[in-house]
Parts: C-alpha cells; structure tokens; sequence
C-alpha cells in the first residue's frame, strides 16, 4: 500500500507518495500563496495528488489515503484554524473537503510539527523511543512531543506548543499577537533578528554582513560565525542559550528520553548545538541531568515533512 503525504507551507505546498518503508516514489509542489482561498486550495491539492498517483502508474484503490501536516492544523477536528501565514484565512475543513474529492481513502490532518514528530518515531530515530521531544527549528519554532508512546494532543488538539511559551515578557511581537514568545528568538527569523540587532548596537564591530543587514540570512551568519565574526557568534550563544532554557523547562514537565532538533538551523552544527548543550545542562533540574540527550534528527532534510505527514497513516 501507499500513501500520499502533504506538507503544507506559507509558501509552497509539497506533496510525495510513499511506500511502506517510508521510501519517497515521487513529490510534486504548488504555490500555496496561488491559491485564492480554500475552495481553490483543495481543488488544486486534489488535482496534484491524482497526477501523482497517476504519473506512478499505480491504482487509486492500492492508496491507503492521504497525511497532511498543515500550520494550525487540528487533528481531533480535521482542521486548519487562523493560520497566520495562508491566504485562507478562519476555520477551513480540509479533511471533510478532501473526502468529497476521495470518498474511500483516510484521510488525516495535524499540525506541521506533530507530524515533524510522528515521522520521526515511524521514520527516524525514535522508532525504539516513547518519550521524546521534536522541536522543528525554520522560519518558526514548532515542537511535538510524544509522551509514554503516544503524541501530545491535549484536549482541543494544539498542545505542545512550545514556539510559544513567553522567555521574554514584553519582548519582540509574534505572529500569534503576543510579545515575547521563544520563535521569536530561537527560529531562524529570530537568529537573523538577533544578529541585526547587534549589528546596530555595535556597527562596524564586526565585519562580512554588518554593511548590508537586508541581506542576512542565517546560513549567511553561520558561515561569518565559521570564519569567527563575533557578532555572528554571539548571536548563536544568545539563540541557544534562550533555546537551552526553554528545553530544561519542558524536560520537568514531560521527561523525555531524547530531544530531536530538526530544521534549516541544525545545519550549522557545533555552532548551535554546543552552546545549546551547555544551556540545556546549566538550567536542567538535578533529577534529569545526564538522563536526557539532545540530538539531531534522523529524518532526511528534503522529505521528511512528507514523511512525517505519511505517518499519520501508519
């Protein structure tokens, strides 16, 4: 059997059919921002899902259906629910919407970084582990967490929002509409924030990118952090000591085995995950030390939100 998996973005929407296995057929992408609201988004996600099937030259009946990892999404209700940054705005019931389309296929839908972490256990690293953590680290700041083998829902189907526990009462604005919140500071917009900031409480200090501040990117003050920028540098001791602190909290409260970091920021490495260690073990409560280790994901970079989206399935 296959599964189409569906990892919808601000952005771009991709889409991949997969084996059991976890091995990616094929994948697809549109323009989310193409589409005029969610009439059109469900029918043109319909469409390339077909061509998918189709271009595998693989039956309809050998699908076991469809996983979509969405921002806002809601797996109790099948919903997508005020996403901040789609161009379909208020509740939008795509699960019962896809049904009209493939009336006897399953199909399942939760937020992006809970299926970040379901593809994780079935995918990646934590197949032999039934607490850990997944913190997703990209534009935003997304975590799922998995607790005595079974992921954190809660009660209305958004728990597990770590993005948004508040480190900085008062501090930078968010997408959610409150100030302070840990994507903020901790997700490669805030790393970039961060960096500027710097940069324009000490201009000409450091030198690569403090002329062009428009042009920063965090792979940009990686590769300065590298060659041993000291503003670069401080930005990362910085993100990761707010990171550390937030993940030491989250440990009291849901004792994970193993906290997986995934995203475009772990491609920096040692810059971030050993100032990250440190954080983590200067703020950890004394029951957990050396109980909990921070890892890299196991997930392939390029599919592992279709992956994740496809487990859902499994």
């Amino acid at each position: 059997m296959y599964t189409v998996g569906v990892d919808i973005g601000g952005t771009t929407t991709k889409l991949g059919l997969v084996e059991e296995g976890g091995r990616v057929l094929s994948s697809s992408a549109f323009n989310t921002a193409d589409q005029a609201d969610a009439q059109a988004f469900a029918a043109t996600l319909a469409f390339q899902v077909r061509r998918l099937v189709a271009g595998a030259e693989i039956a309809q009946a050998a699908v076991k259906g469809i996983g979509i990892g969405a921002p806002n999404g809601n797996f109790h209700k099948g919903t997508i629910e005020y996403p901040p940054n789609l161009s379909f705005k208020g509740i939008t019931p795509l699960v019962a919407m896809m049904k009209a389309y493939f009336p006897s296929w399953e199909i399942r839908l939760t937020n992006d970084a809970n299926a970040a972490a379901l593809g994780e256990k079935v995918y990646g690293k934590a197949k032999d582990v039934d607490d850990f953590i997944v913190i997703t680290l990209g534009t935003g700041l997304g975590s799922g967490i998995y607790v005595e083998g079974r992921l954190v829902y809660g009660h209305d189907g958004f728990a597990g929002e770590l993005g948004h526990v508040i480190v900085e009462p008062g501090g930078r604005a968010c997408g959610c509409g409150r100030q302070g919140c840990l994507e903020t500071y901790a997700s490669a917009t805030g790393l970039v924030r961060t960096y500027q900031e710097l940069v324009e409480k000490q201009t000409g200090i450091s030198g690569d990118l403090s002329q062009e501040p428009e042009e920063h990117t965090a792979r940009g003050i990686a590769e300065a952090a590298e060659r041993g920028d000291s503003l670069a540098l401080e930005t990362f001791l910085l993100t990761a000591t707010r990171l550390g602190l937030a993940l030491a909290n989250a440990v009291a409260v849901t004792s994970p085995r193993v906290i997986y970091l995934f995203g475009g920021l772990t491609a920096a490495g040692e810059l971030l995950m050993a100032p990250l260690q440190e954080a983590f073990d200067a703020h950890l409560l004394n029951v957990y030390q050396g109980k909990v280790r921070l890892e890299i994901s196991g997930l392939p970079g390029s599919e592992a939100a279709i992956l994740g989206a496809a487990a859902l399935l499994d």
